[in-house]
């Protein structure tokens, strides 16, 4: 099948991966499409775009006419991950994986879901509630003996990058962020399987279930960590916004109260997680995502 691979997937591959990873992938991407819709008999409607940016996602048909999307990412995006968690789950609040019973396919069978239509289309307060009950259903005893990273674990790996050097008004922030990690890994209140990558772009409209939860990078943890990118959903209207930072400091407060995690907890991820992305961000060149994350989190 000859396609071309969104540029926002080529781009966030080589930022993520490093560009001989994401040059070899995606020079294999036409044969290892061939083999996923040979081996399952589909029909291919079109590449889903703008798309992810990890995994390249096919819109098809079953040989019944069924449509589903086929989902494609590298191994390094550990995809069989993302099936462990999705066959735990059993399309409770996500896309139900089709072909839970192939474990060890590179490529993921889904649901077909509606995804130009996400909850980033509703008015902000409904498109918080819907995510706030969306997330509700994920959080689950993981599966027994699973091989889930915990959030100790992919803190640790992320806070090691964060203590390079940095501006002199940059180094507070991120001293703050990491600080605030430290005390919430000496204990976690909880351990259960998170969705790892929430946000109101991850939940999409669907025919079985008002909104479905899609991209997990499934993780194993407490409830707060999971919650924190919420937080900061939409950050551009927040910075936008004169009343922006108490209406970021409401949202904690907010969104802790309706799920029942511990608000303290919730304000610590909330830091941590949005330092990380805007550091991230301005090590990839991204300076405009970059200030607005860091503002964000010095609003906190």
């Amino acid at each position: 099948m000859a396609f071309e691979p969104p540029e926002r997937l080529v781009r966030a591959l080589g930022e993520t991966y490093g560009d001989d990873v994401a040059a070899r992938w995606l020079g294999q991407l036409p044969a290892l499409v061939d083999a996923a819709v040979a081996e399952r008999g589909l029909t291919v409607d079109r590449v889903q775009a703008p798309g992810g940016r990890s995994s390249l996602v096919l819109l098809v048909r079953r040989q019944d006419g069924t449509p589903a999307a086929l989902k494609l990412a590298p191994a390094e995006a550990r995809p069989e991950l993302e099936r462990a968690a999705l066959r735990h789950w059993k399309g409770w609040g996500a896309a139900q994986l089709l072909d839970a019973d192939v474990p060890d396919s590179p490529s993921l069978l889904l649901e077909r879901l509606h995804p130009e239509v996400s909850l980033r289309s509703l008015p902000e307060a409904k498109a918080l509630l819907e995510a706030a009950g969306t997330l509700r259903r994920l959080w689950v005893e993981p599966p027994a003996a699973h091989g889930f990273e915990t959030v100790a674990d992919r803190t640790d790996r992320q806070a090691a990058v964060m203590r390079g050097e940095l501006p002199e008004e940059l180094a507070p922030l991120a001293e703050a962020a990491l600080s605030a990690r430290t005390t919430l890994t000496t204990s976690s209140p909880e351990e259960l399987l998170l969705h790892g990558n929430f946000r109101q772009s991850k939940v999409l409209s669907a025919e079985r279930s008002p909104w479905l939860t899609v991209g997990p990078e499934p993780l194993v943890g407490e409830r707060a960590y999971d919650l924190a990118r919420l937080v900061r959903d939409r950050v551009e209207d927040l910075i936008a916004t004169p009343s922006g930072a108490s209406v970021a400091r409401r949202r904690v407060n907010k969104l802790a109260d309706a799920l029942d995690v511990d608000p303290a907890r919730l304000h610590g991820w909330t830091l941590f997680r949005a330092v990380e992305s805007g550091l991230r961000a301005r090590a990839a060149g991204r300076a405009q995502e970059s200030e607005l994350l860091l503002e964000f989190a010095g609003w906190l």
